[in-house]
């Protein structure tokens, strides 16, 4: 069996801006390898602008898009379960409504599972800008090997979501994206590692992430400090880290919410990300 096919899985809801999509379908539409298929939720109503980008696509590809509208706002998690289940391929790629794929990124990510078939997961690295994609301020690297990734998982995320391709006959076995509002990916991800799923990362970044001040401040908000812990409370819960690596996230999460924004910054730079 060869994966010469995949699907593309992503979720728009309304604070979304309209250019940033079109920018972010286009660079799936325009893979070296192409996706026959692109599934997007719409996580309740939406504004009209994003509703034409969207019904302007589904005109243009009617056989390659499939639009599942949501009447009301459910969450990242709960809108990428629903359209999961509505993809046809075994090979999902994820992908955010903001970010850029690399032309090549799906063709590399494939030829990883077509080398390994006991493969479940594969994601790459990422380079983040500001305003304009020429101007990379960071870049998040993540572990490549099975041993590294099962490590790094116990206090962080060894993923950068929007970049993951997996298959979805392993994800929906795992539970989904299950239950929880926020970092439902990092809760996830946990629970296909300890369930035996075979991961690797791509040494390269082949994501275009969208970054600005604002990821900063959400990043501080005591709404994603808390939802972080109890991410990581129910990863404790279920055996999958000890509890040190519980109070470290803890500890973290209360550190980056305590710090003035410089610290935070420099944080990020020199623990975090790869400047």
């Amino acid at each position: 069996m060869t994966y010469k096919k995949y699907s593309v899985l992503m979720s728009v809801y309304k604070n979304e801006k309209p250019e940033f999509l079109r920018t972010s379908i286009e660079s799936m539409i325009n893979q070296s390898l192409k996706p026959n298929e692109i599934v997007i939720v719409k996580d309740g109503r939406l504004s009209d602008d994003l509703d034409y980008v969207i019904d302007n696509y589904k005109t243009q590809y009617p056989d390659q898009f499939n639009i599942i509208p949501l009447e009301k706002n459910v969450g990242l998690g709960k809108a990428l379960d629903k359209g999961l289940i509505e993809c046809r391929n075994e090979l999902v790629a994820r992908m955010d409504s903001d970010d850029i794929s690399l032309p090549n990124r799906c063709e590399k990510q494939v030829k990883v599972f077509e080398s390994d078939r006991g493969v479940s997961i594969v994601g790459t690295n990422i380079d983040e800008f500001y305003d304009e994609p020429s101007n990379i301020v960071s870049s998040r690297v993540v572990p490549t090997k099975q041993e590294d990734i099962e490590k790094f998982i116990k206090r962080r995320s060894p993923f950068n979501h929007p970049t993951v391709m997996f298959k979805k006959t392993d994800v929906i076995q795992c539970g989904g994206y299950g239950k929880l509002r926020r970092k439902q990916d990092l809760d996830l991800f946990s629970r296909m590692i300890n369930k035996g799923c075979k991961a690797s990362n791509i040494n390269e970044s082949l994501l275009l992430f969208r970054s600005n001040e604002d990821n900063f401040k959400r990043r501080k908000s005591w709404s994603y400090c808390i939802s972080y812990i109890k991410a990581q409370f129910t990863i404790w819960k279920r055996g999958h880290c000890n509890v040190i690596d519980l109070l470290y996230v803890v500890l973290g999460q209360m550190v980056m919410f305590l710090s003035p924004m410089w610290m935070l910054k420099w944080i990020s730079s020199n623990y975090l990300r790869k400047t």
